[in-house]
């Protein structure tokens, strides 16, 4: 049988070896490995679960063999407890009042304000990523003129330091407060979204704090010279945004709009924060479809054809932001911020077909961004797990490694850019063009005489957009060379991997795009081919992004959009799909490593192999408590008290039933403010709604949003008289709880669990005279570490 499990769900995190446990003789299925435990035959309350143990104190679930799976994650660089959403619209009297009370007029409203929040989030997340861009084009702008005027003095000693100390410092400063502010701003932030967009709801990732932290923090990172970007944490930006909107403010800060009470709940505000991932991705690369396609294929679990309008209305009017803000700028009323700000790389290709020869070079470029993206998310995964070690000491130890890497990139910026020889300009070049003085363009000439350039500096020292924007620049064929190129993705590549992981927001699009762009000019030069060495950098880039990311899709026309040449697409397409075929055969995505190496549950499309030979009853544990329909208020405070379940069956039981029956599920926090209102009774009778809605209305049973705090039991209050009385859980019971036999395959209850978007499932017997509930199944349930906690001899992956 199954206790109603707390609802805080699995950490993926790696189990220790099991415990060896005697043998078992072979059997068609899995064998429990705790199968000598006794376990009651039926359903209880928590008042018997007190007489029978003696004690309230004696835990609840029985320790079940070598599990040792914990329900925490690491969210930032903190532990946390985690839960999960719930997007079943609970159908009890409360959700029924709510729409009977609304008019024609109240139902126009809610659907205009759906509207109205995907448009305001959508220019909002347009003007975040605005403001981004201007901060770091003028600060990184301001560091590198500052240095280079050094140089132009030949203060070379002086400019060198002066560029790291710049860099160490914005580099302590995103660290010191994403460290001590928002831990959970650290990282892209993807995963995490993709994670809340799956139904996990883990602390702070979405929480005011955590957005002003990825806002300041992703510009000071970008500004330190780190080998990141600030384009993943933009989708994270947008999410933030999209759930202060849906939650009306923040009551922890006093900013709250109660005008927006329709989306206090989970299914409201997914969708709306599916919206801000998209405009994130459009105010980050100007790519509007490439933002509605990201939220398709990588971010959201569910998708249906209205939410994709409301998605391409906020990333049309995330775009018109962003135009808008652009050509206002264009009259120099911005500072330093120019056409580098907001990276567009309009290239037109030179050759419009492609012969043996360039498929050739292409189809092996797919191979090779494969292989290199497949080794690049195998690194990060080692390099992130010893990274936890050093963060976990403690705020200060975060700050010094950021800063340490901080001097290491400065080093290799400046140290490598120094040591390359400095070349000719080229004669047919207008003079003034090259070298290039000033804070940026193709041409830097470091400290190298007049009529020459430095080709490394011209990547290395300069910010990170702009190196893209010279790697995609087209009839440049001789800029670069191969000692340029070769060099140039030996660091990017190897500085991508250290950065990534220090407590500062940083995005991997860029350090994986840039190395993609220098390794796919390396193999034009190399191959001699007749295309244009600036697409083969494109090209590159696409295969990289496919190698690591694993998305095929989005990655394909965020590309064509920022690049603006349709005659790409078929060698973008094909270069995507080998090099995500060739990566497959090693890992997963880097995104997908990073959700289960922080312990996020994340339930996969196809169950785990190790559910196909399990039904649901194996993986409950018990027994199952359960509340009357009219329960004593006494016995539903203690329960509250001593569980941290946040979902209970309710029993139907005499005089109210001929015989006991499954009621339906109530959840704890509606529990709470049923218990707040008082409308108890001095005898076990049934009230109806009408006496709750005296009291309470539909709005006060509303999810607290991920800024605020939700009432907790010992709050309440309540007299010795009071626990004595009793009181209806008929208004509150969901009455069409979702429900499997006991007999059905785990796996297919599985994928039914996360299609639906649960929280919890009940398990009900197949046969009669047994218990009408023998337990709920959570998200827990389904993690492969938990099951092969459980069981000894389950198929492995």
């Amino acid at each position: 049988m199954a206790m109603a499990k707390r609802e805080k769900t699995l950490a993926v995190r790696p189990v220790p070896a099991p415990v060896p446990v005697p043998e078992a003789p072979p059997t068609p299925s899995a064998t429990p490995v705790s199968a000598t435990a006794t376990t009651s035959a039926r359903s209880v309350r928590w008042g018997d679960l007190e007489d029978a143990a003696g004690g309230l104190e004696r835990p609840l679930l029985r320790q079940r063999g070598s599990n040792t799976t914990s329900q925490m994650a690491v969210v930032g660089t903190n532990v946390c407890p985690i839960e999960s959403l719930d997007y079943e619209i609970v159908e009890n009297d409360v959700y029924k009042q709510d729409w009977r009370s609304r008019g024609r007029i109240q139902i126009f409203q809610y659907q205009v304000l759906k509207w109205l929040m995907a448009l305001l989030v959508g220019s909002f997340v347009g003007l975040v990523g605005f403001f981004n861009n201007i901060a770091v084009e003028n600060i990184a702008g301001y560091k590198l003129l500052l240095t280079s005027n050094l140089m132009r003095q030949n203060r070379n000693l002086e400019a060198f330091l002066l560029y790291m100390a710049c860099n160490a410092v914005l580099a302590g400063s995103a660290a010191a407060i994403c460290a001590y502010l928002a831990p959970a701003a650290a990282g892209s932030g993807i995963p995490e979204v993709k994670a809340y967009l799956n139904g996990v709801d883990a602390h702070s990732i979405l929480a005011p704090s955590t957005l002003f932290v990825k806002i300041i923090g992703s510009i000071l990172g970008v500004s330190a010279g780190f080998m990141l970007g600030k384009e993943g944490p933009m989708v994270h930006t947008g999410a933030c945004v999209a759930a202060m909107l849906a939650q009306g403010g923040s009551r922890k800060y006093g900013l709250t709009w109660n005008w927006i009470r329709y989306f206090k709940n989970d299914l409201d505000r997914r969708d709306l924060i599916t919206c801000g991932a998209a405009a994130g991705v459009t105010a980050a690369f100007r790519a509007p479809v490439g933002g509605v396609l990201f939220a398709l294929e990588e971010a959201t679990t569910w998708w249906r054809s209205a939410l994709l309008w409301r998605t391409f209305s906020t990333t049309a009017m995330s775009a018109i932001v962003l135009r808008s803000l652009i050509e206002y700028c264009r009259s120099g009323n911005c500072g330093l911020f120019g056409k580098g700000g907001l990276i567009m790389f309009d290239v037109s290709s030179r050759v419009t077909t492609y012969t043996a020869t360039d498929i050739a070079a292409v189809i092996l470029l797919g191979i090779l961004g494969g292989l290199l993206g497949a080794l690049f998310n195998h690194f990060v995964d080692q390099i992130l797990r010893r990274y936890g070690v050093i963060n976990e000491k403690g705020a200060p130890y975060k700050i010094l490694m950021t800063v340490f890497i901080s001097l290491v990139t400065s080093c290799c910026s400046f140290g490598l850019s120094s040591l390359s020889p400095c070349v000719p300009c080229p004669p047919e070049l207008a003079p003034g063009k090259c070298p290039t003085i000033g804070r940026n363009g193709n041409y830097k000439k470091f400290w190298c005489p007049a009529g020459h350039y430095n080709a490394l500096a011209s990547l290395f020292f300069n910010t990170n957009d702009d190196a893209i924007r010279n790697l995609f620049s087209g009839g440049t064929d001789s800029e670069f060379g191969v000692y340029t190129l070769l060099t140039f993705f030996i660091g990017v590549y190897t500085l991508g991997l250290i950065t990534y992981g220090v407590a500062v927001p940083s995005g991997l699009f860029i350090p994986v795009i840039l190395s993609g762009a220098s390794f796919g000019r390396l193999v034009g030069k190399v191959f001699g081919s007749g295309l244009d060495t600036g697409l083969f950098a494109i090209v590159g880039a696409a295969s990289f992004l496919g190698g690591t990311m694993r998305m095929t899709v989005s990655v394909c026309v965020i590309l064509l959009e920022l690049t603006n040449d349709l005659l790409l697409l078929p060698l973008i397409m094909l270069v995507l799909l080998v090099s995500k075929t060739v990566a497959d055969c090693f890992n997963k995505g880097v995104y997908e490593q990073i959700v289960r190496m922080k312990g996020l549950p994340f339930l996969e499309v196809h169950a785990d192999a190790c559910m196909r030979s399990l039904v649901a009853s194996d993986v409950l544990s018990g027994p199952v408590i359960t509340f009357s329909s009219v329960e004593r208020v006494g016995s539903v405070v203690n329960t509250l008290r001593r569980t941290g379940h946040n979902g209970f069956p309710v029993i139907e039981e005499e005089p109210f039933a001929p015989a006991p029956e499954l009621c339906g599920l109530v959840l704890r926090s509606h529990l709470i403010v049923l218990l707040n209102g008082r409308t108890f009774t001095r005898a076990p009778v049934k009230t109806g709604a009408a006496e709750v809605f005296r009291k309470l209305k539909p709005f006060d049973f509303a999810k607290v949003g991920s800024s605020g705090k939700a009432m907790e039991v010992d709050e309440l209050r309540l007299t010795e008289e009071e626990m004595d009385m009793y009181v209806d859980l008929h208004p509150i019971t969901n009455r069409s709880p979702y429900t499997v036999l006991e007999n059905m395959s785990l796996a297919k209850a599985a994928v039914l669990f996360r299609d639906l978007g649960l929280r919890h499932m009940c398990v009900v017997p197949r046969t009669p005279g047994r218990p009408p509930v023998l337990g709920i199944l959570t998200r827990h349930d389904f993690m492969p570490e938990y099951i092969r906690g459980l069981f000894e001899n389950v198929l492995r992956e």
